[in-house]
């Protein structure tokens, strides 16, 4: 998962480099996000239910996990090395952690506490020093970031709050699929975002897609995970999807990053460590 859903970020940053916007390419993901997840499910003979509690269920996973996160993920991708985009997702487990402490699903804890304040530091250190960002007026994206790995710790949580309504990870994306779409399509068309297929196909509409499968395939791995060992260590794959983000935007865009950016990176990686729960008893 966490390098299948790494790679996600240097190839969005391609989808957005000719102007592409963020709902557009929601738009995009969801349709895509219902062919897939639509297929296997009619594949293996299952159907979609559309009672009001699995309604529910699919508009919150629609934003929590979509709508929402993908707005500023990929409008801060538009201004921000994929690398760094990469660096604040691992900020998930410490977004969840709390939201969990208020919900009761985890203890207080001095360790993981720690944990969030080594992630804080790392945030502090890609925007203070002035070699961090390669245009330090951009910083404002970089807050902008914070809040796709805040509504992915939320989801999370809500899944375990709310539990899949006897729904498998592939039925529930098709039903946020569909959710997504409905409300992603009147955006986009209000805000002149609409992407359309039928225009030849650069690498900017070839990168949407590609992502969008392969964000498909991760998220259904990470829908499971969130049943069988709860959201906080579930969110704990945001660390591998950090170390493999950053790897591939180096190989992909040939992206380099300062100092203050490497200290950011190590950082963020002790802080998900620390974070990560010592009991076993969800799994």
């Amino acid at each position: 998962m966490g390098a299948v859903w790494g790679a996600v970020f240097p190839i969005t940053k391609v989808a957005v480099s000719t102007g592409h916007q963020a709902y557009g390419i929601i738009v995009w993901q969801s349709v895509i996000g219902i062919f897939l997840s639509g297929g296997i499910t009619l594949w293996r003979g299952k159907k979609l239910p559309f009672s009001i509690e699995h309604m529910w269920l699919f508009a919150g996973i629609a934003f929590f996990g979509s709508l929402a996160p993908n707005y500023f993920s990929y409008t801060a991708t538009a201004h921000l090395p994929a690398g760094i985009i990469s660096i604040v997702i691992a900020l998930v487990p410490l977004f969840s952690m709390p939201i969990s402490l208020v919900m009761g699903y985890e203890k207080p804890s001095i360790i993981r506490f720690t944990g969030a304040a080594f992630g804080a530091v790392a945030i502090v250190l890609i925007a203070g020093p002035s070699a961090s960002l390669p245009d330090t007026s951009k910083v404002g994206y970089l807050f902008l970031a914070l809040f796709a790995p805040l509504f992915y710790g939320a989801e999370g949580n809500f899944m375990t709050w709310y539990g899949p309504r006897g729904l498998d990870p592939v039925q529930i994306l098709f039903g946020a699929s569909v959710v997504g779409l409905a409300v992603s399509v009147p955006i986009a068309l209000g805000f002149g975002q609409i992407i359309t297929p039928f225009q030849p196909w650069g690498a900017a509409e070839w990168a949407i897609f590609i992502a969008a499968v392969l964000n498909w395939g991760a998220y259904v791995g990470f829908v499971w995970l969130i049943g069988r060992a709860g959201p906080v260590f579930s969110s704990q794959v945001a660390y591998l999807i950090t170390a493999w983000g950053v790897v591939w935007s180096m190989l992909f865009l040939g992206e380099r990053y300062s100092i203050w950016v490497w200290m950011a990176f190590v950082l963020m990686l002790v802080g998900v460590l620390l974070v990560q729960p010592r009991e076993t008893s969800k799994e």
